[in-house]
């Protein structure tokens, strides 16, 4: 697939996945992301209580937890929204804090529905956000992305609320990101328009992109994540691959009185925590 803006030369992907034309990546370091002792208070309240993690090229990160954990502080940080008090973290070897217009040139921000002009075409939109990056979109192509080439000359108003959240992930492409940021795609979409989004997340990591996403469906990580990092009350209580985490509390002896899957993601949350992740 080739994605063509103006100024700027062709970026293919190859079977792999891989972009050519790119800056070539540093062979010796495997992460994209890495963030020590990341620090955010708000008064007297302590947002974000010394975060520590990696994330990998081509890796599916998932940051959980409730609302209030400190999952959108941290991302918006890493995003270049908000300054931390304390620590450090980079994004392909850069620090956010030197150099955030270098870093935001690599990554690409999932917006929310409310940020976007209800009554422009989504061709035009995408017109919009390419211009904020100085580059020549081509809608139909990234549009072609989320399969929503059908739609290029409707306006966003008209759109169903899975294909809102389809075109907001449109537009995190535009500048071609190393680096994507999804914050809770998923939510207030019916099964098959999460479906649908999860299908979108499982062909981004087969062309080789890099996904960081936050969520408190924990069916959602178990499905798309390669790591999560489970966050309660600004720390990270645990990380490790979804499986691993599951087989780490069976070894605890953990049983369930109704058995559907012997454990799942919700139920290392309530182990870790003492408290559920959402309150049905």
């Amino acid at each position: 697939m080739v994605l063509s803006f103006g100024g700027s030369p062709p970026i293919q992907w190859g079977l792999s996945g891989q972009r050519h034309g790119m800056p070539a990546e540093n062979s010796n370091n495997d992460n994209l992301v890495e963030v020590e002792g990341l620090c955010k208070s708000y008064g007297s309240l302590r947002a974000v209580d010394g975060v520590s993690f990696t994330v990998q090229h081509r890796e599916v990160f998932g940051i959980l937890g409730p609302n209030g954990a400190g999952k959108t502080t941290t991302v918006e940080i890493l995003e270049g929204m908000r300054l931390p008090d304390s620590g450090v973290a980079r994004i392909n070897g850069i620090d956010i804090r030197k150099d955030p217009r270098a870093v935001k040139a690599l990554i690409g921000i999932q917006l929310q529905s409310s940020s976007f002009f209800e009554k422009l075409s989504l061709a035009e939109l995408l017109g919009v956000f390419g211009s904020l990056y100085r580059r020549r979109v081509d809608a139909k192509a990234l549009l072609r992305e989320v399969e929503l080439e059908d739609k290029a000359k409707s306006e966003f108003k008209a759109l169903s609320g899975g294909q809102k959240q389809r075109f907001s992930i449109a537009t995190t492409l535009v500048n071609d990101p190393l680096l994507m940021f999804l914050d809770e795609p998923t939510t207030g979409l019916d099964p098959q328009a999460r479906r649908h989004l999860w299908e979108l997340v499982e062909r981004f990591k087969t062309e080789g992109r890099t996904v960081l996403m936050t969520t408190h469906y924990m069916e959602e990580a178990e499905e798309l994540c390669d790591r999560v990092a489970i966050m309660d009350q600004g720390r990270i209580v645990e990380m490790a691959p979804p499986d691993r985490l599951i087989d780490k509390l069976l070894a605890k002896g953990f049983q369930k009185e109704r058995v559907e899957k012997q454990a799942n993601l919700e139920d290392v949350f309530l182990d870790l925590t003492g408290r559920a992740l959402r309150d049905e």
